[in-house]
């Protein structure tokens, strides 16, 4: 595929461009991006480098990872970036990051919503899953605000510069938005009432007790 170009109230997210390097290595200096994200640590220039001029392209035309771009709709620099990627049998996951002096005024989860509906609606995602280590508060915050069901804590969930960490997942499905799947989804039936195994017409307590009783 293409890079695409999507847009939301206040956002473009748009494919990356090797013009793109000096701003990707600015914000990369970030140490909560290098702390928490899977950017290199230290982050050189050669890293943007290597992302915007082979894992990018590679990505989109291998239709495994779609890097996004994140701007002001109004104009302006880079200020995030946002990725979708193939985890296999219609599960995708997303990733992000945003630029420290940008935080607390909602881009982040606007854009990782306008992410998510075209990865409904365009890909053909039935499941889209967040992950972030245990403790990333931030990453967070993002996914539920975006509507994220918080699923749990996978131990050793993550590789992070060679150690594994444990990380919490959670799930966004094409429901959540009020989207159809295109693969049908049968929820649990609810458990079935507890029967009593006496039988009714034995007076209670009539019986021996045994272990556990």
């Amino acid at each position: 595929m293409d890079p695409i170009t999507l847009t939301s109230e206040r956002l473009r997210l748009r494919g990356f461009v090797p013009e793109d390097e000096d701003i990707v290595y600015a914000h990369c200096q970030d140490p909560a991006i290098r702390r928490w994200t899977t950017v290199p640590d230290p982050y050189p220039r050669e890293a943007a480098a290597f992302f915007l001029n082979r894992l990018v392209p590679d990505g989109w035309r291998d239709d495994t990872d779609y890097s996004f771009a994140v701007e002001p709709l109004d104009g302006g620099p880079l200020i995030a970036a946002t990725g979708l990627h193939d985890r296999g049998q219609g599960v995708w996951e997303v990733g992000f990051w945003l630029a420290p002096e940008q935080r607390g005024k909602g881009y982040m989860a606007e854009a990782v919503r306008t992410a998510a509906h075209w990865a409904f609606t365009g890909l053909g995602c039935v499941r889209l899953i967040w992950r972030a280590e245990v403790g990333n508060t931030g990453s967070r915050a993002v996914a539920e605000r975006v509507g994220f069901t918080l699923e749990g804590v996978q131990r050793a969930g993550l590789l992070h510069h060679g150690t594994l960490r444990d990380a919490w997942i959670g799930s966004l499905l094409p429901s959540d938005f009020g989207l159809p799947s295109p693969v049908p989804h049968l929820p649990p039936r609810d458990a079935p009432p507890t029967v009593d195994p006496r039988p009714a017409d034995r007076p209670e307590g009539s019986g021996t007790v045994g272990p556990g009783a």
